[in-house]
């Protein structure tokens, strides 16, 4: 542009101006004329070094020309300089263009950016507060679930070679840097090899330290670096309410690291062990999704802290009904610490065998029908009588405990419950139904025969 404004300043001081119509397709425009010679010299010059504007400079020192003016009007004239070309603007253009491309290179190897995203601008994904606080709980406490795998060994029937095959899967959790793992009994019951993999996908070898059967809790023991290891914080389960929040961390289906949530539907509630039938109380009852793989997991309060191991479900079909049960942590806590101080728990029995509650039934009366006293056993040394069959073969029915320490006992479960409350040692006060006379009798409780 400044070069066409310097031509055009110097063309509109010559003389000859002579406007042309015949010459013209603007009629309304004014038209310039300037010799042809100078018209020539924009194009090229021998003493010129190729600039429009040198070239025009150059020929305005000599001497006028003879030659006809020829006629341009202004828009043919500046499309005329827009056409040519410079040589130091071209070489200009192509220095900025190298040094441009030299400058982004070295910010991307200088930034280390990846290639892929260098120039993909991603807007900031918007989230609810709550919906923050979930994802925040879920990527805190995900390290500390871990993936069991029951193994079990096989025997080819043609080579009689033995292998291991996995015959299940389910969850657990960290419980200390020493590399406790806590999880379901029933998750590694029968397992010849076990298996737990970490959050990382690094897979270690476990041994049992211990288990209790009646509760359906186990511990296992990894080798594991403890900078791996993350323990789950630890909850109270003690003040939990009906409709709180809570959240399933597990590995349902085999799928890991799989997150539910739901609220506590229900407190208190009383389910039996898979593995001894024995009643386990306090079980906390959630709508969170728990399905086959969910076992063992952690079940967490809206702060991240473990209220429960996830244990059970109610369905007929075998998959999430909304019915989830948990075992509460303040039961898990000190089973896990007999656990791992002896290897065992050690829990006060009668030394008793009992008849189903639906035979007592049958009979008219309510309690726990004795079937059988073993004599060296706490009961059968404190004088309770068994069911046993006469010389005819006619059942002559045991003694039926009606009551523990003044507590009712109307079924198995009562009984359980009340022993629970018991420690090794204590002496109790059982009153059972011999014929048609009621008796008290004291028993000193000791624990199963296999764990002295």
């Amino acid at each position: 542009m400044a070069a066409s404004s310097l031509i055009s300043t110097n063309f509109r001081s010559s003389p000859t101006f002579s406007p042309l119509p015949s010459f013209s397709r603007f009629p309304n425009r004014k038209l310039i004329t300037f010799p042809l010679s100078k018209s020539i010299s924009l194009h090229k010059s021998p003493s010129s070094t190729g600039s429009p504007i040198l070239s025009l400079l150059h020929h305005k020192t000599q001497k006028r020309s003879l030659i006809p003016y020829k006629t341009y009007c202004p828009p043919c004239l500046h499309k005329l300089l827009l056409t040519t070309k410079n040589p130091f603007s071209t070489a200009l253009d192509s220095l900025l263009i190298l040094c441009t491309s030299v400058a982004l290179a070295l910010s991307l190897f200088i930034a280390d950016v990846d290639p892929a995203s260098a120039f993909v601008v991603t807007p900031p994904r918007k989230l609810q507060s709550d919906e923050l606080a979930t994802v925040q709980l879920f990527q805190e406490n995900t390290p500390s679930v871990v993936y069991i795998t029951n193994l079990a060994a096989r025997q080819d029937a043609f080579t009689l070679d033995v292998f291991e095959v996995p015959q299940g899967s389910g969850s657990g959790f960290v419980w200390d840097k020493d590399g406790h793992v806590v999880t379901n009994y029933h998750v590694i019951r029968g397992a010849s090899d076990l298996r737990v993999t970490l959050a990382d996908q690094s897979t270690f070898d476990a041994k049992v330290v211990g288990f209790d059967q009646d509760k359906d809790v186990a511990v296992l023991h990894v080798d594991a670096p403890k900078d791996k290891l993350r323990p789950i914080p630890i909850g109270v389960s003690a003040d939990l309410l009906v409709g709180q929040k809570v959240f399933a961390i597990g590995n349902p289906f085999g799928l890991d690291h799989t997150l539910t949530t739901g609220v506590i539907s229900g407190l208190r509630r009383e389910i039996s062990s898979a593995a001894t039938g024995r009643p386990i109380q306090d079980v906390i009852q959630t709508d969170a999704a728990i399905n086959p793989g969910n076992s063992g997991g952690p079940l967490l309060d809206s702060t991240g802290s473990l209220i429960g191991i996830n244990t059970a479900i109610y369905s007929p079909s075998g998959a999430s009904s909304g019915v989830g049960f948990s075992i509460p942590v303040d039961t898990v806590n000190g089973i896990v610490d007999q656990l791992v101080r002896f290897g065992k728990v050690t829990r006060p029995v009668l030394g008793i065998k009992f008849a189903p509650d639906q035979s007592v039934e049958q009979l008219g009366v309510s309690g726990v029908l004795v079937l059988d006293a073993p004599a060296n056993g706490p009961a059968g040394k404190a004088g309770l009588l068994p069911t046993k069959r006469d010389a005819y073969g006619r059942l002559i029915l045991g003694d039926i405990i009606t009551s523990v320490n003044g507590k009712k006992v109307s079924n198995g479960s009562d009984l359980y419950r009340i022993l629970d409350q018991c420690k090794v040692g204590d002496k109790v006060t059982v009153e059972v139904l011999r014929g048609d006379q009621k008796e008290k009798i004291p028993v000193v409780l000791e624990p199963k025969a296999d764990e002295t």
